[in-house]
């Protein structure tokens, strides 16, 4: 029984992709990892801007503690490696852009690039909104309500894993716009839907709140509030990028 000859030529196309793929993953991890080593002799420098926050809220007599051995070396290192990683997101996204670029479609390259953009953009807000506005406010918070005889010294792993945690948090909700113009651009919603289930949403951006921040009302309150509004921007922006049936185009 003789192979068919397309066979050749169609492992031919996925062996490149391949390639391009493992090829991209590689600048990637390499942009991640002289982003890391440029960032080591700081590593200390970082998790005091970090901390600061919650350092201005404890009295001078407190201070931030390490129950590990190994913690004062692992705990400043990890934060090096993951705020290299948050700095190379706009390489990662123009290197995921650039592999799916050649299989897309001239309008949804308009689309796409526009909406990598913005996520990016939106993540970074996240992020900067958690650590200005959020992190004051709750860190005062927590500290006021400290009983009088109790000593607040934070672990300084407990307290990066809390924070990188808070900031995914942020910087995931504040991506809802560019969620909803992608669910209405593919056609699987419309604006007139997502405005019906409104009070759903608003319901569920508290319940993601009350699950991702501190039991306490004002860092869930304070996700939650920027998640709603950020949806009504959504679809404000939807609205421009709602497909438009054959008998409109015409």
């Amino acid at each position: 029984m003789t192979v068919p000859e397309s066979s050749g030529t169609e492992e031919q196309p996925l062996v490149s992709h391949l390639m391009e793929l493992r090829n991209r993953l590689l600048r990637s991890i390499i942009v991640i990892l002289v982003i890391a080593v440029v960032l080591m002799p700081f590593a200390n420098d970082l998790y005091h801007l970090l901390a600061r926050p919650l350092m201005a809220h404890l009295p001078e007599t407190n201070s931030m503690i390490a129950t590990e051995v190994a913690a004062p070396f692992l705990t400043p290192f990890k934060l090096t490696l993951v705020t290299a990683i948050i700095l190379s997101v706009p390489v990662l996204l123009y290197q995921l852009w650039a592999f799916i670029a050649p299989g897309l479609y001239q309008n949804e390259r308009r689309l796409i690039l526009p909406l990598l953009a913005s996520s990016t953009l939106l993540f970074f807000l996240g992020i900067a909104f958690a650590y200005f506005v959020v992190f004051p406010l709750m860190f005062g918070f927590f500290t006021q309500a400290t009983p009088e005889d109790v000593a607040v010294m934070t672990d300084i792993s407990k307290y990066l894993d809390f924070v990188l945690t808070m900031f995914f948090a942020f910087g995931l909700a504040f991506e809802v716009p560019v969620a909803t113009v992608l669910l209405v651009w593919t056609g699987i919603t419309n604006v007139e839907r997502l405005q019906e289930k409104r009070p759903y949403i608003i319901v569920a951006a508290f319940v993601f709140g009350m699950l991702l921040t501190p039991p306490d009302i004002i860092s869930q309150t304070l996700l939650a509030l920027p998640m709603w509004l950020l949806f009504e921007t959504g679809l404000w922006f939807s609205r421009l990028f709602t497909p438009k049936s054959p008998l409109e185009e015409n």
